[in-house]
C-alpha cells in the first residue's frame, strides 16, 4: 500500500504504534497502519485551524472549483479506488465500483452547492428594520466514518464541510482506513490546501475522538455508525455544545402489498437487502409480504439469492464477497440460529462455509417470528427475514414498532395507496417501489434513534454552517 501513515498538514507522519488491516477474503494482513495518539490530534487541529482561516476567506466559486476538480480526478480513478475498497472491506467488484462512483459524486454535488448558501434580506414587520440572514462556516469539524463504506462515508462529510468553508479532522474506521488515506493525494492534486483535511487512523478511537471534541476550536461532530456509539458521542458533544450530525442505526422494513409488481418488488428487495452484502444501515431488515403473495415472493427471492456467486471480490464473476470480520460473520450466524430455533425455516443458505475468509452465504428465512432477534436488531449481513401480513393498519404498526427510523421500503401497484402508507411511516426516508434511496442530491438521515441532521442535499452543507442574523436600518 502506498499510504499507511497519518496525514497531517499535507504530510505523511509516521508513528511508533501501528495496527494491522486484514483482508476479509483471505484473513491475511493487508497493511500495517499508523495509529494516532493525542499529540497527533493536537497537530492536526493546529493545521486545520491555520488552513481554515485562508480557505473560509475564499469565494464560494473558488472552493467550488476545487471540489469539482476532486470529482473529475476521482472519476478518472474509480477502478483504483474500487479495488482498494474490495481489498480492505471485502465487497464484490461491482459493488465496490458503485461505491466509488457514489463517493465521487459528493464532490460534484457539493461543488454545485458551495455557491448556493443563500441568505435573505427582508423587512421586520413590526420595527421596520432590515433582517439580514447569512450562513457562515461553523468551525473545525471532526468526522468519524464507519467501515462499511470506506470511501463514500468520508466524501459525504468532507465535501460539504469544504463547501461550507470548514477544516476537518477525519477518523476512519480501523478496519478500513486505507481508502481514505489514498484519497489525500487526490485532494492535494485538486487544490485542497495543506492542513485543511487531516486523516488520523487510530486504535485508540474513544480517547482520540473525545480529546478532539473537547478542543474549543472544534464546533461540529459528524458521525456515521451505531446508535450506541452515537449516544456516547452526543454526551461528549454536550460538554462543548457541539453541533452534531449523527447518522445512526436502522431496522428497515420492506412492505410488499398484494398489488405490487412482483418483478419490481423482487428487484427492489434484492437491492435493499444485498447492497454491500447487507452491511448497511439502509439494508432491508424486516420483510413484510402480504399473505396472498408470500409463497410466490419467497420462492422468487430464494431463487435470486441462491443464484449469487460467493467468493473473493477481486474475481469479477463474484457477486457476494466476505463480511468485514469474524465478529460480524459470527453475529449473522447467531441471528440465523436464533430465528430457526424460534420457528423460522431456512429456504437457502444458513451455513457458514469452511473456506478461509469471513464468508456467509446469501440466506432466506421464511416464517420468521416477531420475537426473533434478527427482527429486533440490525442483521448487517446477507439474510432476508420474511414475515407475512394481511391487514394494512397492522403492517404499518409493525413497521413503525422500533426505536429506529432511518429508512423503509414500500412496494405497491397503487401509487396513491403507496404514498399514503409512506406518509404514515415514521422514517426519515422511504423508497416507494425502489430499493435504493441514497443520492448525493437528497437529504439522507433518520428519525428517532436513527440520528440527527441530514447528509447530502442542500441540508448537508448547512450542517457545517451557522446562521447569522444582522439587524440593520437604512
Amino acid at each position: 500500500m502506498d499510504h499507511t501513515d497519518l496525514y497531517i498538514n499535507g504530510a505523511w507522519v509516521k508513528t511508533d504504534t501501528r495496527f494491522d488491516v486484514i483482508n476479509p477474503a483471505t484473513e491475511e494482513v493487508l497493511a500495517s497502519v499508523a495509529s494516532a495518539e493525542l499529540a497527533d490530534a493536537d497537530a492536526a487541529l493546529d493545521a486545520a485551524e491555520a488552513a481554515m482561516a485562508e480557505w473560509a476567506a475564499r469565494t464560494p466559486r473558488q472552493r467550488s472549483e476545487v471540489l469539482r476538480r476532486a470529482w473529475e480526478l476521482m472519476t478518472a480513478r474509480l477502478d483504483h479506488f474500487a479495488h482498494l475498497i474490495t481489498l480492505e472491506n471485502g465487497k464484490a467488484g461491482t459493488d465496490a465500483k458503485g461505491e466509488a462512483t457514489y463517493a465521487a459524486e459528493f464532490f460534484r454535488w457539493f461543488a454545485e452547492e458551495a455557491v448556493r448558501a443563500d441568505g435573505m434580506i427582508t423587512h421586520a414587520p413590526a420595527s421596520g428594520a432590515r433582517i439580514m440572514v447569512q450562513h457562515k462556516p461553523a468551525g473545525l469539524a471532526v468526522l468519524i466514518t464507519p467501515w462499511n463504506y470506506p470511501a463514500a462515508m468520508g466524501t459525504r462529510k468532507i465535501a460539504p464541510a469544504l463547501a461550507a468553508g470548514c477544516g476537518v479532522i477525519i477518523k476512519p474506521a480501523s478496519e478500513t482506513p486505507l481508502t481514505m488515506l489514498a484519497l489525500m493525494p487526490l485532494l492535494e492534486e485538486a487544490g485542497v490546501p495543506p492542513g485543511l483535511v487531516n486523516v488520523l487512523p487510530s486504535k485508540r478511537t474513544g480517547a482520540l475522538v473525545d480529546h478532539i471534541m473537547h478542543d474549543p476550536r472544534v464546533r461540529v461532530v459528524s458521525f456515521t455508525g451505531s446508535t450506541g456509539v452515537g449516544r456516547t458521542l452526543l454526551k461528549g458533544a454536550a460538554d462543548q455544545v457541539l453541533k452534531p450530525a449523527m447518522e445512526l442505526g436502522g431496522n428497515a422494513p420492506v412492505v410488499v402489498f398484494e398489488d405490487a409488481d412482483m418483478d419490481t418488488a423482487i428487484e427492489g428487495t434484492m437491492l435493499a437487502k444485498m447492497r454491500n452484502l447487507g452491511e448497511a444501515c439502509t439494508a432491508a431488515n424486516r420483510i413484510y409480504v402480504h399473505a396472498d403473495i408470500a409463497e410466490d415472493f419467497t420462492a422468487r427471492l430464494t431463487a435470486a439469492m441462491s443464484a449469487l456467486k460467493v467468493g473473493n471480490g477481486t474475481d469479477p464473476s463474484v457477486d457476494v464477497g466476505p463480511l468485514v470480520n469474524a465478529a460480524t460473520r459470527d453475529k449473522v450466524a447467531e441471528f440465523v440460529a436464533d430465528a430457526v430455533a424460534k420457528g423460522a425455516k431456512v429456504e437457502c443458505g444458513g451455513v457458514v462455509p469452511e473456506a478461509k475468509g469471513y464468508f456467509y452465504p446469501p440466506t432466506v428465512l421464511s416464517n420468521v417470528p416477531e420475537h426473533a432477534d434478527c427482527v429486533q436488531d440490525e442483521i448487517f449481513g446477507p439474510v432476508a427475514a420474511i414475515q407475512t401480513f394481511t391487514d394494512q393498519e397492522d403492517v404499518i404498526h409493525r413497521a413503525n414498532n422500533t426505536e429506529y427510523g432511518l429508512v423503509a421500503y414500500v412496494f405497491s401497484g397503487d401509487f396513491k395507496r403507496g404514498l399514503q402508507v409512506c406518509e404514515r411511516l415514521d422514517y426519515g426516508m422511504v423508497g416507494l417501489n425502489r430499493g435504493l434511496v441514497s443520492d448525493p442530491a437528497a437529504p439522507f438521515g433518520g428519525t428517532k434513534q436513527s440520528g440527527l441532521g441530514r447528509e447530502g442535499g442542500h441540508e448537508g452543507m448547512l450542517e457545517f454552517m451557522e446562521t447569522q442574523y444582522i439587524s440593520a436600518s437604512w
